[in-house]
């Protein structure tokens, strides 16, 4: 399967919402974090936001880094990171957080920030990423959430 990555576009919103939407990574209690979560021309417009594609244009998963994000100047944060359940277990993810570290170094940053979803902590892990604290339940996410970052 080739799998091609480009910039999304307002075409692309309401797929990527859905994907974000009905992830089973966020199933049972997970799935008030996701519930309300979309993505929409203005927040397309402000951030950096590239989609996984198969050979017949299928929105497969996607991320986005959002500048400012948690650290300082030179750093931005990964805000969204999803492969869609039907693609998963392909390398999708691999190859997204490869596209993102060469997007971020191209636009001069130095080190992503990552939140992560518990259950994909040990993905940021195999792909580089130290953990470097937690962040702690907050609101609706009676859950604390590993804290991680990409050096690039």
């Amino acid at each position: 399967m080739a799998i091609k990555i480009d910039d999304a576009t307002v075409a692309d919103a309401e797929r990527l919402t859905r994907i974000v939407r009905t992830s089973s990574a966020y199933d049972g209690h997970y799935r008030v974090m996701v519930a309300d979560l979309g993505i929409d021309a203005e927040y397309l417009a402000a951030h950096l936001v590239r989609v996984a594609r198969d050979e017949a244009g299928r929105s497969l998963g996607f991320y986005t880094v959002i500048v400012p994000g948690r650290g300082g100047a030179g750093e931005g944060e990964l805000d969204f990171m999803f492969v869609d359940d039907a693609a998963q277990g392909r390398g999708v993810g691999r190859l997204l957080i490869d596209d993102a570290r060469a997007q971020a170094l191209a636009r001069g940053l130095r080190r992503v920030h990552v939140v992560s979803h518990p259950p994909s902590e040990g993905f940021y892990l195999s792909v580089g990423a130290r953990r470097v604290g937690t962040v702690p339940a907050e609101g609706a996410i009676t859950w604390s959430r590993p804290y991680l970052v990409l050096e690039l």
